[in-house]
């Protein structure tokens, strides 16, 4: 009986508790740190059970939406980003009702750099587009990430261009770019000076750095990226089989 009078047209109650939270999050009505509800007034509104409340925020902490501090309470989490797809950093904070922001910081075109032709299976003096981005979301530095990509092959790029909105989009809806995946090299590395003040953190901090060679449907290594990601701002989650 308990089970019927939770659910409202076949919703389950603690699915409608999440639903409300999240539109309010969406709504900017409840920011970044703002404290949540407690699990005895959620009870109270929704006249369900405490466990019915406890399930909603503990599936919402599990979404990396609230963080539920012992002692203190439940707040909304800094937004984050996971990585679970090969999409572009547009695609990913609409994924999280967030707006995309990107600054050009540098766009330029070098003939000096034989590791980065390699991995993109190009002559060793190739002309390679090297485009360097300062990766926003809620207000917040979040990523540096610099690409880089074959002169020759995407010859008409600008700066103008890049600065319209997504790579990914503007690679397949100009030059007719169709990216299957990606092979990826993860690991962690320091904060140098530089990034530390472009990111807003200390000198130091652990980054998640992410190098990424991206193929093309026809199998063909087309784009590098070399990520530094705040570690407090994103997430790898992975699926292991035994």
């Amino acid at each position: 009986m308990a089970q019927v009078q939770n659910r409202r047209n076949g919703t389950p109650a603690y699915r409608r508790i999440q639903s409300g939270i999240l539109k309010r999050i969406e709504a900017g009505q409840l920011k970044p740190g703002d404290v949540v509800d407690s699990e005895r007034e959620l009870a109270k509104i929704h006249r369900v059970s405490l466990m019915t409340a406890r399930h909603a925020l503990v599936a919402l902490e599990k979404e990396g939406m609230v963080e539920r501090r012992r002692g203190a309470g439940t707040f909304v989490a800094p937004p984050k980003i996971h990585f679970n797809k090969l999409m572009s950093y547009t695609e990913q904070m609409a994924g999280r009702g967030l707006s995309a922001v990107s600054k050009v910081l540098s766009f330029a075109v070098l003939e000096t750099e034989p590791e980065i032709a390699a991995r993109l299976s190009l002559p060793a003096t190739s002309r390679l587009i090297k485009l360097e981005r300062l990766r926003s979301g809620a207000d917040e530095p979040f990523a540096l990430e610099t690409c880089y990509l074959s002169a020759d092959e995407f010859a008409d790029l600008t700066e103008a261009n890049v600065e319209r909105g997504s790579l990914f989009s503007l690679l397949e809806h100009d030059y007719g770019l169709e990216i299957a995946h990606a092979d990826e090299e993860i690991d962690a590395t320091p904060a140098d000076p530089h990034t530390a003040r472009l990111l807003g953190i200390p000198h130091g901090l652990p980054l998640l750095r992410i190098r990424q060679v991206i193929y093309s449907t026809k199998g063909k290594a087309t784009i590098y990226v070399i990520g530094l990601y705040r570690s407090d701002r994103h997430k790898l989650l992975i699926r292991r089989f035994r």
